[in-house]
C-alpha cells in the first residue's frame, strides 16, 4: 500500500541496509544520479527499480523522481540511503495509509539524528520532516536545504525515522556541507533568503517548515552569525546534554555557518 522513493548518488556503503530497512514495501523505486560505485547493482540485487537521472538541484532531483516514476501506491515514503524507519515507524506507516482521511495529503515525522552513536537530541536543529506524501500532492522547492510544499493537510506520526549523516565519517560530512555552503551563499547574494524575512512568519506561521523558511531568512541578516548558531545550540537547544557528541556537532554547525558567511562576502566582492 505504500511506495518507497530513495535518492542516491555512489551510495554503496549505506543503500543495502537502507532497502533493508524498507523490505516491507512491495514497490521500492531508487533514483539513482549516476552513480560511479555499485549503488545500481545493489539495487537490483534487493529487487529495487532503478531509475538514472543527471542531477542539477536537490529540488529538481526530488521533483523529477516524484512526477516521472511509476509509482504503483497512492502513498510515497521518500527516504535517502542514510536513514533508516524503525519497526515501529514502519508499521505506523502501513497503518494510517490504510484508514487515512481524503483531506490528509502528508505526514510529518521525527527524524533522529546519530553522530558517533550518539543521538542528538538536543543538538539536533530540524528534527521534523514530511517524508510520506500522497502522489501528485507534493513539490520541492529552494534548491539547497530544500522544502517540501504539499497541497492539503499535513498529519502527524508518532514513530521516529533514524538518520545517520556520518555514516561515511566526518571528511565526507565536511565535503557536502562545503558544497551546501556554497548553494546557500548563492542563494543570499541573489536575495532569495530575504523573501520571506519577517518576524510575524518567523514565529507565529502555524505551518512548521514556512516557519523554519522565515526564521533562516531573518537568520542571515544577523551580524556573527556563526557564533550566534554555536550559542543557539549550546545553551538554548542545550546541545551540550548530548556530551562530546553534542559539543563536536555544534562546533560542526558553526564551521558550516562561518563557510556560508565567508563565500557571500567572497561573492559580493565580486564584478
Amino acid at each position: 500500500m505504500v511506495s518507497v522513493l530513495i535518492l542516491t548518488r555512489n551510495e554503496e556503503q549505506d543503500l543495502l541496509g537502507c532497502l533493508d530497512s524498507v523490505a516491507w514495501s512491495d514497490d521500492v523505486h531508487v533514483f539513482d544520479s549516476y552513480s560511479t560505485d555499485t549503488t545500481p547493482e545493489i539495487a537490483r540485487s534487493r529487487g529495487a527499480h532503478i531509475s538514472q537521472r543527471a542531477f542539477d538541484t536537490y529540488a529538481a532531483q526530488r521533483n523529477a523522481a516524484l512526477d516521472t516514476l511509476p509509482f504503483k501506491h497512492d502513498w510515497i515514503f521518500i527516504l535517502d540511503a542514510d536513514e533508516r524507519p524503525t519497526a515501529e515507524l514502519s508499521r505506523e506507516i502501513q497503518q494510517v495509509v490504510a484508514s487515512v482521511l481524503p483531506e490528509i495529503s502528508a505526514y510529518r515525522l521525527r527524524r533522529r539524528d546519530f553522530f558517533q552513536g550518539t543521538w542528538l537530541k538536543h543538538a539536533q536543529l530540524s528534527p521534523f520532516y514530511v517524508r510520506l506524501v500522497r502522489r501528485g500532492k507534493a513539490h520541492y522547492t529552494r534548491e539547497v536545504n530544500e522544502v517540501l510544499e504539499v497541497d492539503g493537510q499535513i498529519a502527524e506520526l508518532a514513530s521516529a525515522l533514524d538518520h545517520f549523516p556520518f555514516s561515511k565519517g566526518i571528511a565526507h560530512w565536511l565535503n557536502k556541507h562545503n558544497t551546501y555552503s556554497t548553494m546557500e551563499a548563492q542563494l543570499i547574494v541573489d536575495g532569495l533568503t530575504k523573501s520571506n524575512a519577517s518576524i510575524k512568519a518567523a514565529f507565529f506561521e502555524k505551518d512548521f517548515h514556512a516557519r523554519r523558511v522565515a526564521q533562516k531568512a531573518l537568520f542571515y541578516r544577523m551580524p556573527a552569525r556563526p557564533l550566534v548558531k554555536w550559542c543557539y545550540m549550546m545553551f538554548v537547544r542545550r546541545a551540550i546534554l548530548d556530551g562530546r557528541a553534542g559539543i563536536a556537532y555544534a562546533n560542526l554547525q558553526a564551521m558550516y555557518e562561518y563557510l556560508i558567511v565567508l563565500k557571500t562576502r567572497e561573492l559580493l566582492r565580486k564584478p
